[in-house]
């Protein structure tokens, strides 16, 4: 391939910045403008740094850099490979960068290292995606979520799939090839055994994209509760700044209001709603319609209230109304006792609330908070063990789904008997659908999407 250069650091001043060179002649071009220092004649020695500098073509010294050259296939790219480190001034960026391609580099596009990574074999699609999830990841479960990936753990899973539904579709070809002497190569009991496994196991990875995509970009959490028992007040303690605006009037808030933060090393998005009442204020009514539309897409649900004046049978209808309008029946609930700063005394109800799992709080107070976040925490670090290889990228969750269609449609011709090709048909699309993910089947439309959201540089 044709040698390509650009900038690997972000843009801007800054004491370093790298520019990366790849491809067919870089050793050449960079050798071009590099004039090495205490080498006494000897060859660059590659994967070691060396310190020199660049120089324009009147021979003036641009910059003092290091220069480490990566001699083909061991290089992140495949491709013999170097990289300057300079000196992070725009202009000596803009001069190195001028000089390469003087002599013969191409710009760069987006993700156009990692794509000829995975053109080269280094890698393959699904590791290529998360390169770009390493670069945004912005937690520590969704860093260690993008390196297990990376490191080949999703495409392993996928690969121990496709082999299994490949050696019988084989078998199921090889009976087309004699299909004049009506012989049975594959063991129809065996094929509706391995599909249903397989199936079983591709719900389980389709199963695991909600976790997996609130993982990436945050575990959306609901406050919700009456008016005026501290949801406000909740959501500042939890940020540890004034975000929402706090008062002893009734139906303040009147929208949702949304903050990420981080705890245990894992992203919160929590969510602030409209106190749960009826009310004739079209504008909180929509505001009420909206908290329920948070809780329905929320991961859990802090439900709040005021101590002082909920006794335990409203706690428990207000548990069972919530349930009664969500889907998911394993959604997470909290319940979290508000205000205990204001009783003097334990409540009659104390008993009840304890059985509930309450957690006894004092927003105003700061009190007992980090129990609410270790019981978030708890939680869904147990999902994340519960659940081993995640489904994080929406682009394999529908080649997922397109596979479990074309299997099903396998199942229902082998139940009914249908001829051995279009059985054979089937199977073709669920491998198609199965290597597309991994990139064992893909096309040049596929690539420029995925790459094309990549950084420059990388």
């Amino acid at each position: 391939m044709n040698p390509i250069c650009a900038l690997s650091t972000p843009a801007g001043a800054g004491a370093i910045a790298m520019i990366r060179v790849s491809g067919g002649g870089t050793f050449g071009i960079v050798k071009k403008i590099f004039r090495p220092k205490a080498l006494n004649g000897k060859e660059i020695e590659p994967r070691y740094a060396c310190f020199g500098e660049i120089t324009d073509a009147q021979q003036r010294v641009v910059d003092e850099v290091m220069v480490t050259f990566y001699r083909a296939p061991h290089s992140y790219t495949g491709e013999d490979m170097a990289e300057i480190s300079c000196h992070g001034s725009m202009y000596i960026v803009q001069k190195i960068m001028e000089l390469l391609l003087e002599n013969g580099c191409g710009f760069a596009e987006a993700g156009a290292f990692t794509q000829r990574a995975f053109l080269n074999g280094k890698m393959d699609l699904t590791q290529a995606e998360a390169v770009m999830d390493v670069i945004n990841s912005h937690s520590d479960a969704s860093h260690r979520l993008a390196v297990e990936q990376m490191r080949g753990g999703f495409s392993k899973e996928i690969e121990t799939l496709r082999d299994a539904l490949l050696n019988f579709s084989s078998l199921i070809e090889l009976e087309l090839d004699f299909s004049e002497e009506d012989v049975e190569f594959a063991d129809r009991t065996q094929l509706m055994a391995l599909l249903h496994r397989i199936l079983s196991r591709i719900q389980e990875l389709k199963s695991s994209f909600t976790l997996g995509n609130v993982l990436k970009n945050g575990i959306p959490i609901v406050i919700v509760g009456k008016p005026n028992v501290g949801k406000s007040t909740l959501l500042n303690v939890l940020l540890n700044e004034e975000r929402a605006i706090v008062s002893h009037i009734p139906g303040t808030t009147r929208d949702t209001i949304e903050e990420a933060i981080n705890i245990d090393g894992m992203t919160f998005r929590f969510i602030d709603t409209a106190g749960l009442r009826h009310s004739n204020d079209t504008i909180e009514s929509m505001g009420i319609e909206r908290t329920y539309h948070a809780i329905d897409k929320a991961m859990a649900v802090i439900y709040l209230f005021d101590i002082t004046t909920t006794t335990a049978p409203e706690v428990q209808e207000m548990l069972d109304d919530f349930r009664t309008h969500i889907e998911d029946p394993d959604k997470k609930f909290i319940v979290v006792a508000n205000k205990t700063d204001e009783i003097s005394e334990t409540p009659n109800h104390f008993d009840i609330l304890v059985d509930l799992d309450t957690i006894f709080i004092s927003a105003k107070r700061k009190e007992n908070i980090g129990l609410l976040t270790d019981s978030l925490s708890k939680h869904f670090k147990g999902k994340m063990q519960e659940v081993g290889a995640v489904t994080s990228n929406l682009r394999h969750f529908e080649a997922l789904s397109k596979t479990q269609e074309a299997l099903e449609t396998v199942q229902a011709g082998l139940t009914n008997q249908l001829p051995t090709d279009l059985v054979a048909a089937d199977l073709r699309q669920a491998l198609y659908h199965l290597g597309s993910i991994t990139g064992q089947v893909t096309s040049q439309e596929i690539l420029e999407n995925i790459f094309g959201r990549f950084c420059i540089g990388k």
